[in-house]
């Protein structure tokens, strides 16, 4: 049987090609992914805002598959309408699935916390706007110190899912400050997972992602044992707050 250490339900946007992939190519033996789909075609403000409807109804779908613990894996999706907004969406899946919930944008704080890290160079592909509303979220709002941040302009999810891993890691490079205690590279959509080792290795210092981080933060709430079955960083020496 699937999943006999734990399911792991995701809710992904339905233009997102990355998310579920990455998940299922690092899952632990005995652990399994099932997805739900919600809404997007542009990524701004308000395209993020209106996907979030759709929440409800994908943890409930969700729920018919007897996950475990269900993951949100949009990172702005969850940070958008500004401080506590990412814990708000884990309440409202939990309400509705009757599971524990993850949220990308809250698991990257416990990512963050985990590795003691309260100053940060963030790397994202996304546009200016979306990029000032993240610099604020988690600089005001959440407590971190943002030393730096950059992105790539891009407005279409379909064209972040077709960056290359490579870019993933120059623009994290290109990112990091020598005041960061780490580099956060934000998006789920965003190919990331080949590249946190080797960052990690050139920079000398932690290297966050966004599905890195929901996956952390989603496997523990399982049972089965919080272990990759490729190398994702210094997070992965941590245990979860969950667990």
């Amino acid at each position: 049987m699937y999943g006999d250490r734990g399911r792991i339900g995701l809710i992904v946007p339905s233009s997102s090609t990355t998310n579920e992939p990455e998940f299922a190519g690092a899952l632990p033996s005995g652990v399994s992914l099932h997805a739900a789909r919600m809404r997007l075609d542009g990524v701004d403000a308000d395209s993020l805002s209106a996907m979030v409807d759709d929440v409800e109804r994908c943890a409930d779908l969700l729920a018919t598959a007897d996950v475990d613990v269900v993951a949100y894996g949009r990172t702005t999706g969850s940070l958008v309408h500004g401080p506590g907004y990412d814990e708000e969406i884990e309440a409202r899946i939990e309400e509705a699935a009757g599971v524990p919930a993850v949220a990308t944008a809250a698991s990257a704080k416990r990512a963050f916390d985990a590795l003691d890290a309260d100053s940060l160079a963030v790397t994202t592909p996304y546009v200016d706007d979306l990029n000032e509303r993240e610099a604020a979220f988690l600089d005001a709002a959440a407590g971190y110190d943002v030393v730096a941040m950059r992105g790539l302009g891009i407005g279409s999810n379909t064209d972040i899912g077709a960056q290359t891993p490579e870019t993933a890691a120059d623009a994290a490079c290109e990112a990091d400050d020598p005041e960061a205690d780490a580099v956060f590279v934000s998006c789920t959509n965003y190919r990331t997972f080949e590249m946190v080792a080797d960052a990690e290795r050139d920079l000398g210092k932690p290297v966050v992602t966004s599905d890195q981080a929901t996956l952390w933060d989603a496997l523990g709430h399982l049972d089965a044992e919080v272990t990759p079955t490729s190398a994702l960083g210094r997070l992965f020496d941590r245990s979860p707050p969950s667990a």
